[in-house]
């Protein structure tokens, strides 16, 4: 995925966002720009408790978004 543009959505974050401009509704996130996760897909049960912590610090958003999937 090395064409992909990876981006942050604030400076001092450590989670790297996937720009996908040419597909509505996908939401792709990485926390080493090199395996990439898909928010709707993987939250939270392909992350570790390391990196859903991480993922929650960051985005309160989805984190309630997300609240009821265990």
């Amino acid at each position: 995925m090395s064409s992909n543009k990876f981006y942050k959505e604030n400076q001092n974050d450590k989670i790297y966002w996937v720009d996908t401009p040419d597909q509505v509704g996908v939401f792709l996130f990485s926390f080493d720009r090199e395996k990439v996760f898909n928010l709707f897909e993987d939250y939270p049960h392909n992350l570790t408790p390391e990196q859903k912590a991480l993922f929650d610090r960051e985005n309160p958003y989805w984190a309630e978004f997300f609240k009821d999937r265990k």
